[in-house]
């Protein structure tokens, strides 16, 4: 068993106020954990990979598809996100949203981190 705490991985500013800390990386999945500041976004992208999310603290905007629908998620709330679905994320609150988000396969070299 591999333990990866999240206070031993330097997180990387993937863009401006997006902030990404690769976690525990397995055969089949991965984990990562993220922080959104207040009027960031992630932009619109997709990637083969499945993903699936639990917010802990804020409030997320996704906006999905290729039209743009919007879907909230707050605390406490879960999503999954389809390989290949175009997707991003607006934080529009005033805290720092934070998460935690599962990728299958493994991200195991996310471009972010390069």
């Amino acid at each position: 068993m591999e333990r990866v705490p999240l206070d031993s991985v330097e997180p990387t500013e993937a863009v401006p106020g997006v902030h990404l800390a690769q976690l525990a990386v397995g055969d089949e999945m991965s984990v990562q954990h993220f922080e959104i500041d207040p009027d960031e976004e992630v932009p619109v992208h997709n990637h083969h990979h499945e993903q699936t999310g639990y917010i802990v603290e804020g409030e997320l905007t996704f906006l999905v598809g290729d039209d743009g629908e919007e879907v909230v998620v707050a605390p406490g709330d879960s999503y999954v996100i389809p390989s290949d679905e175009p997707h991003g994320a607006e934080n529009r609150g005033d805290v720092p949203v934070r998460g935690i988000d599962v990728f299958s396969p493994p991200r195991t070299n996310p471009d972010w981190q390069e």
